[in-house]
């Protein structure tokens, strides 16, 4: 692995960050005051994403996108990662596993999705079916040449703004040796289609302004035409296109603990106690060594899953170890943070509350912490037998 970006690469991240601090940083406080996110504002950064030339640049040329390698994705997320979730969501990063969509469904939902016409949710999470996916209760059953389906999702990140849902369903169940065990499949369901709505979910201390949802199904009829892959193959097209999506989480905690860390960085240099500078001081110099050393690492290791996939080398292990490591880290960064500014931390005069409340939850989205460390030590025993 080459360790120096390229010209292009660097314009890359140059780029973003510039969007980042103009057009996302000067709204970020208001946004997380109202918890809500204008519709001008939202239309505003959308279309200069789109002027940019980066709206889905995680797409491939063919179907209207940049056609950025995973690293160069990576890169993108991590200083996307520096700024408001709320806000940066209209950056445009649709849903990769829009690529399995085939024939009609193109027109409908994967070139639109692109071109920034048509904005896409992803939905697998119910009440009482987090990690455990295979758990899930919302079902659809064939009446009539149809699906029926019924049920309820929750915790749905941008289904408020979503013109169209991704939605993971039960469509029949298998008796095993373990146990019954749930077929799942992939729709793609429009908003305002019959039996189908979608309404405020909960209030959370984490990125306000970035809305979860509750998305219902009450006898809502869906054709074939709307299987996003094959009936019952949800599980394959989950895997071929979802999993990188902890890379995402990863370079963007990399890129919220680096302004994070900044802001403490400075603030130790410049607030004095005691007749010197805080950062004289070994209770804090020390943890300001052990936080860029951890960011460090956290960013060495996306970078390298990201790298791994464009290699064509299995990733999976990496991506989860990278996303475990890389969200504990924030989470120890903005708390150590949050300390060096003492009280003031907690105040809203600086966005470190912020960043500390923000960081909690990443830690549990796109697979939680043990659900990580399921998957690492799984890739590592199974070769042994075990």
């Amino acid at each position: 692995m080459d360790f120096a970006l390229s010209d292009e690469q660097k314009m890359i991240v140059d780029t973003v960050r510039a969007f980042v601090e103009n057009e996302i940083y000067p709204h970020e406080a208001e946004v997380d005051r109202s918890g809500h996110v204008p519709e001008a504002l939202a239309q505003e950064i959308k279309q200069k994403t789109l002027e940019l030339g980066f709206y889905a640049c995680n797409f491939p040329e063919e179907v209207g996108g940049a056609g950025l390698s995973h690293l160069e994705f990576a890169l993108v997320e991590r200083e996307l990662g520096r700024g408001s979730m709320a806000l940066t969501h209209f950056f445009g990063r649709p849903q990769n596993i829009l690529m399995a969509c085939e024939g009609d469904q193109r027109e409908r939902y994967l070139l639109p999705a692109v071109r920034g016409e048509r904005m896409d949710a992803l939905a697998m999470t119910e009440p009482d079916a987090g990690s455990d996916v295979r758990g899930m209760k919302c079902t659809a059953l064939r009446e009539g040449g149809d699906w029926v389906v019924n049920g309820t999702k929750h915790f749905i990140s941008g289904a408020d703004h979503a013109d169209f849902v991704i939605v993971f369903i039960a469509t029949g169940e298998d008796q095993t040796p373990k146990g019954p065990k749930k077929r799942i499949t992939a729709f793609l369901v429009d908003r305002g289609h019959p039996g189908f709505s979608i309404r405020d979910g909960y209030r959370s201390v984490s990125h306000r302004g970035y809305k979860n949802m509750v998305l219902e199904f009450d006898n809502c009829r869906l054709p074939d035409a709307q299987v996003l892959g094959e009936v019952d193959g949800g599980f394959d097209v989950m895997n071929t296109w979802l999993y990188a999506t902890r890379i995402t989480v990863a370079t963007m905690a990399v890129g919220r603990a680096r302004r994070c860390f900044d802001m403490a960085l400075a603030y130790a240099a410049e607030r004095k106690q005691f007749g010197q500078q805080i950062g004289k001081f070994q209770g804090v110099s020390f943890p300001i060594a052990d936080m860029i050393t951890e960011i460090d690492a956290a960013d060495l290791m996306t970078l390298m899953s990201a790298w791994r996939l464009d290699q064509g080398l299995p990733a999976n292990r990496e991506i989860a170890s990278a996303k475990l490591f890389a969200t504990e880290m924030l989470a120890r960064v903005t708390d150590q943070s949050l300390q060096i500014f003492g009280g003031m931390g907690l105040m809203d005069d600086f966005p470190i509350e912020r960043f500390w409340r923000d960081a909690r939850v990443e830690r549990i989205w796109d697979g939680t912490s043990e659900i990580q460390r399921h998957i690492i030590s799984r890739e590592l025993l199974r070769p042994l037998g075990a």
